[in-house]
């Protein structure tokens, strides 16, 4: 069943010959033909985040002709993002990533309307901005983002077709439409704050998200051309290093809070705050701790101050660069805190200071008072410190 849409049905289009031309290989297939090459033309797809999920998305849409696009992210290209978001080039590090994949895609087809959105999506405009759009493509790497999308989608009546992506690991499914599960029905409460590592601290194969995101690709035409299954009630499960698929089923909660029978949210709400963190840069855990920046850590360093530093990732991340301090990682500071002395003054650090500040809340436990967090871990240092350091 093809997604009803009132945008959709109003618009009366046409492929002209130079659309013909390009999408020949769609038009010869009959599960497409003329009919379902201009459902594409007059489907409006919001694509959330145009990084690793968003990339080979973006394409594959913009390629296959999906009349309408809009981009939302308010980021800027990095050098770490190349390795995986192919719509970036090296001359677009440090642009808006919402403007570089606009060029890109209008590039490769000049057609379609493409409309970025360099802001970040809140409960204050996420309505507003899915609203005009009949399909919401999720490429987020957060939780408070991925359950804004989703009571955004299921208060609109807007399908959700979700990706998310770890290490070598991907799943992909369709929320929120009609009789499906939302994605509240899958996690009904958020993990604890810093469970569960982002891709920039725990990493991603830069493959990976081309595969699951052209899943996501794959699920949108479905839903706009309203062929084969969609993943609805199923969450499709990929390992890469098995090369393996597996899926498992998704039931409708009853009681769901968001799509269930006796609803009882019924507008949008602080995510952050739901899911217990001040946003995804910040220290998971800051009460109770002194923080020193990457200067005052070095000033200390040349007056003498005899400090211990303690670095609390894992051993391939200090092998890309380190600060000389004792390598612990978080994982194994319980059963080795007895090689650290409480009696001396202590900087631990992390990437970028939230695993240090788990650290720390740790060691308090354990009587250690003598403690600071290096604000913003290494890559402050990086910044503020020594710019040769690589950043990762």
């Amino acid at each position: 069943m093809a997604i009803p849409t009132d945008t959709m049905q109003q618009q009366e289009v046409k492929l002209s010959r130079e659309e013909i031309q390009r999408y020949s290989r769609h038009l010869i297939m009959p599960e497409v033909g003329m009919e379902g090459q201009l459902k594409l033309k007059r489907a409006r797809v919001l694509t959330i985040g145009t990084g690793g999920l968003g990339a080979p998305l973006g394409l594959y849409l913009t390629a296959a002709g999906v009349g309408h696009l809009g981009l939302v992210d308010f980021d800027v290209v990095d050098a770490s993002n190349l390795q995986r978001q192919v719509t970036f080039t090296t001359a677009d590090v440090g642009k808006p990533k919402s403007e570089a994949a606009k060029a890109r895609l209008s590039a490769l087809n000049p057609a379609i309307e493409i409309v970025s959105y360099e802001t970040r999506l809140t409960s204050e405009n996420a309505l507003d901005l899915f609203r005009d759009y009949d399909i919401i493509v999720d490429g987020t790497d957060n939780f408070p983002t991925r359950f804004l999308v989703n009571d955004a989608c299921v208060l609109l009546g807007k399908p959700n077709v979700y990706g998310s992506i770890f290490r070598f690991e991907g799943q992909a499914t369709v929320f929120g439409y009609p009789g499906g599960p939302c994605y509240r029905c899958l996690y009904p409460e958020p993990p604890p704050p810093g469970l569960v590592p982002s891709c920039a601290e725990g990493g991603v194969l830069g493959v990976l998200p081309g595969i699951v995101g052209s899943i996501q690709a794959m699920e949108t035409i479905k839903l706009i051309l309203g062929a084969g299954e969609p993943l609805v009630g199923r969450l499709l499960l990929f390992d890469a290093l098995a090369m393996r698929f597996r899926e498992l089923k998704l039931k409708k909660n009853p009681d769901c809070p968001m799509c269930g029978k006796n609803r009882t949210i019924t507008k949008l709400i602080d995510y952050e705050e739901f899911c217990g963190i001040r946003g995804e840069e910040a220290p998971a855990m800051t009460d109770g701790i002194q923080e020193i920046t990457a200067t005052e850590l070095k000033a200390r360093q040349d007056r003498g101050d005899k400090l211990f530093i303690l670095d609390v990732r894992e051993p391939h991340e200090y092998q890309i660069c380190n600060l000389n301090g004792k390598l612990i990682p978080l994982g194994e500071l319980p059963r080795r805190v007895n090689e650290l002395d409480s009696s001396v003054e202590m900087v631990v650090h992390c990437r970028s200071g939230k695993r240090s500040a788990d650290a720390i809340h740790f060691l308090q436990t354990a009587g250690f008072k003598k403690l600071w967090n290096l604000k913003g871990g290494v890559l402050a240092w990086a910044d503020e410190v020594d710019p040769r350091m690589p950043k990762y």
